[in-house]
């Protein structure tokens, strides 16, 4: 599966999984009810629907301009701290925001998510490209 198909199926599971995960680890994990839970996890998955695109993008641009092919453990660790690194920016005054929380405790929160989903973006990403293979910009 390559390029447009592929990265709606990327993005789109990548979401519903972390739709699911964001919204228990802000009921539970960060004391709030299920309603501001869910909406914080709904808009965040939207940001970060519309980043993933953009991402996979301008990474994939990159990658086919590189001389070595395939994604190892460097490069999908680069792919994983690009991604988040970029949502931290766009998600800590949304959620001070919407939680009526300061930016520290925003930034506080969106470290913990942040540790958990880098985690959770090398190993959904490892395992699509097992399960789909690899994008064309990584084939060699």
């Amino acid at each position: 599966m390559q390029g447009l198909k592929r990265k709606v199926v990327y993005a789109s599971l990548f979401e519903l999984i972390a739709v699911c995960l964001t919204s228990t680890l802000l009921m539970f994990g960060a004391g709030h009810d299920a309603s501001h839970a869910g909406v914080a996890a709904v808009a965040s998955s939207t940001i970060a629907f519309i980043w993933n695109f953009v991402f996979n993008s301008l990474f994939e641009s990159w990658e086919a301009r590189q001389a070595t092919r395939g994604r190892n453990w460097k490069r999908r660790v680069a792919h994983a701290v690009g991604f988040e690194g970029g949502l931290v920016v766009m998600l800590v005054p949304l959620f001070a925001w919407w939680l009526n929380i300061s930016l520290w405790d925003a930034l506080v929160l969106d470290i913990g998510l942040l540790l958990f989903f880098m985690v959770y973006t090398y190993i959904f990403s490892l395992t699509f490209d097992r399960i789909f293979g690899l994008p064309a910009s990584a084939q060699g």
